[in-house]
């Protein structure tokens, strides 16, 4: 009899480590998702509390690490393309290349040839050269094309009159 209790003991204080390993695993996991944003190892951690629950109802080892393993694949499998599909595809502008494609106003005449002029987009005023190479005269409205280094590369906007 008292090598049964003995045993019985080992095995719950087994099942009982297992279990604060799982419950470990599963914060590691979470806090590891919290910094990296990626939605990759937060199904681990939801496996890893599987896998506690496991440990915790005296399954085997390997019964808890096939829980995980099973558990942590099927939210992958199932949660991850749908995550994908409402996550943002399109990159969003930041810093100057919100003007790309914005349309200004010509604060100094562009000149071609000096690359020199000024042009207000947005609120902020930028050193401008025109697509061409050309002239394009002050008060008139241009489009911004690309940037190039710390200049914009603008052309005369499309007239709607």
């Amino acid at each position: 009899m008292k090598g049964t209790r003995f045993v019985q003991r080992i095995v719950g204080d087994i099942m009982t480590s297992a279990c604060i390993f799982w419950v470990i695993a599963a914060v590691v996991f979470g806090i590891i998702e919290g910094a990296t944003v990626a939605l990759v190892t937060i199904w681990f951690a939801l496996g890893a509390v599987a896998a506690a629950v496991a440990a915790q109802l005296g399954l085997s080892l390997v019964a808890q690490a096939g829980t995980f393993v099973i558990v942590s694949a099927l939210f992958l499998c199932v949660t991850r393309p749908a995550l994908k599909k409402i996550a943002v595809k399109e990159p969003q502008k930041t810093n100057a290349d919100r003007f790309i494609g914005e349309v200004g106003i010509v604060t100094e005449a562009i000149d071609g040839i000096n690359s020199s002029g000024r042009v207000k987009v947005g609120g902020s005023v930028w050193s401008a050269v025109s697509e061409n190479g050309g002239t394009i005269e002050k008060d008139e409205k241009v489009e911004v094309i690309r940037i190039s280094g710390v200049k914009l590369v603008v052309r005369p906007a499309e007239r709607s009159e």
